[in-house]
């Protein structure tokens, strides 16, 4: 499972122009899912991103986790991210998982973070989404489970 992880000022998703997502400041995650994905992975890629230190302490270090901080948290199904980009001039999505098999474990994702965090917020899998965002720093990782 791919988590590519912004911070974020703000940040919003829309579906046919309504807001269907919207955060504060917190984590942006785009979410693809590969073929072997499996909720295992769904569990650790949470873990990471409520607990990655990407956060500023008071001495100006990145050091506090989205959790430490109480932040927004707002995931986005990206299946381009399981993209195989090596050759050619056109993407192969051969790594992707199925889409019914990939609505579950970004489902699954979701129900999970929503358990944690106060504050969770999603994008609507399989729909054309306008996901507009201020990142923050800017700062952005790309997080594999």
């Amino acid at each position: 499972m791919i988590g590519l992880l912004q911070r974020v000022a703000r940040a919003d998703v829309r579906v046919g122009g309504d807001v269907v997502g919207e955060i504060g400041p917190g984590l942006a995650v785009l979410v693809g899912v590969v073929g072997d994905d499996d909720e295992g992975r769904a569990d650790r890629l949470l873990d990471r991103v409520l607990g990655y230190r990407v956060f500023e302490d008071a001495g100006g270090r990145m050091n506090l986790s989205l959790t430490d901080v109480a932040g927004g948290l707002l995931l986005v199904p990206q299946f381009t991210l399981a993209a195989d980009t090596r050759k050619g001039r056109r993407p192969s999505f051969s790594r992707a998982a199925p889409p019914a098999e990939a609505q579950h474990l970004f489902d699954y994702l979701v129900a999970q973070a929503r358990r944690r965090l106060p504050t969770v917020q999603s994008g609507r899998f399989g729909a054309a989404m306008q996901v507009a965002l201020v990142n923050d720093g800017p700062v952005t990782f790309w997080l594999e489970s």
